[in-house]
């Protein structure tokens, strides 16, 4: 099982208890690319989207997704954390700058206090931006669910990122989105760690759609709300993934946005 952040140099496997876990954020030269079996959105459709230039404590470089929720603030997963991380708002191909860039220095990371890194529990981050982003028609907020809102199993969703197309893909520098259904608890008992009141499970095992390598932190939007967030999933990439559900962490999310 693997999570979906892409890093640059060699691979780290962790043991999930029985499974054996290839770490999205350090698959060897893995950049943000393709989701799997979606397409490449319309150019800045998805205005919210943020990319993340990541170099890692051990100074390697990666690359994980984002979102604005705030001028000031990108939600993400506690995976993507490092020693420092830029972000770029209004990108479509991250290889071709454009003049919708705006690129902000992160100057302080919020990973969840009770984030595991071995069964990716709490696996949600919170990234203070240096410099306010400007609102225009390529960088905008996505808003967040209420704690109440506990999305069902059943809902059609979307998300979007720049992880890898395949397995063994190349990557790609456009912004990607595929459409994906929550699923029951039980489609996910392959997870040992699964806990369907903080997580959601994501993606119809019987299609080839999903996240991969360079997802993590990308979010799951359900009628325009960011319900999840790209966690993790399976080495050979088959659905369903597991996503972080947002719902269950407003009180903290709010906390660190109303102290800062």
């Amino acid at each position: 099982t693997t999570p979906a952040l892409a890093m640059d140099g060699c691979s780290e496997k962790m043991r999930f208890l029985s499974l054996l876990l290839l770490v999205f954020l350090l698959s060897p030269r893995a950049e943000a690319g393709k989701i799997i079996g979606g397409k490449e959105c319309k150019p800045h459709s998805h205005p919210h989207m943020a990319y993340l230039e990541i170099v890692t404590s051990g100074g390697q470089l990666g690359s994980c997704g984002g979102f604005l929720i705030r001028r000031d603030f990108v939600l993400t997963a506690a995976h993507c954390a490092g020693s420092s991380i830029t972000v770029v708002l209004g990108a479509h191909n991250i290889k071709e700058k454009q003049d919708t860039w705006q690129k902000r220095k992160v100057i302080k990371q919020f990973p969840h206090p009770r984030y595991n890194k071995s069964t990716f529990h709490n696996d949600i981050m919170l990234l203070k931006l240096k410099e306010k982003a400007k609102l225009t028609l390529a960088v905008g907020t996505l808003p967040l669910p209420s704690q109440s809102d506990f999305v069902p199993p059943g809902r059609m969703c979307r998300v979007a990122g720049w992880g890898r197309t395949g397995v063994d893909k190349p990557a790609s520098n456009t912004l990607q989105e595929v459409k994906l259904r929550l699923m029951d608890p039980q489609a996910c008992k392959r997870y040992a760690n699964f806990d369907h009141n903080f997580q959601l499970c994501v993606g119809n095992p019987r299609k080839i759609k999903s996240i991969f390598k360079g997802d993590s932190g990308s979010p799951l939007l359900c009628a325009g709300l960011a319900q999840g967030i790209v966690s993790y999933g399976q080495q050979n990439a088959k659905p369903p993934a597991i996503f972080t559900r947002i719902s269950h962490y407003r009180p903290w999310i709010n906390e660190i946005l109303k102290k800062n």
